[in-house]
């Protein structure tokens, strides 16, 4: 799952270099969170956050797959 958002949040964003993913396991569901720089943030993000929540709806997705929760935080 670190993999996918990294490939996809590096496609969207103009620093590639500085997108780092964090995976945070919980009891229940792991958490992704999702660090990119300060000028990409409204890239990754979308207007209305529509292309936040096409991220987090392949990540459930691709996570369905495996049985498991995952969620994904974006955070500055």
């Amino acid at each position: 799952m670190v993999e996918l958002v990294e490939i996809i949040a590096k496609a969207l964003v103009d620093n590639p270099e500085e997108v780092v993913v964090n995976q945070v396991e919980g009891e229940q569901s792991v958490i992704l969170e999702l660090r990119v720089s300060p000028d990409d943030m409204g890239k990754v993000i979308g207007k209305q956050g529509r292309i936040a929540k096409a991220i987090r709806t392949v990540v459930k997705a691709a996570a369905a797959k495996e049985g498991k929760r995952v969620v994904v935080e974006i955070i500055q």
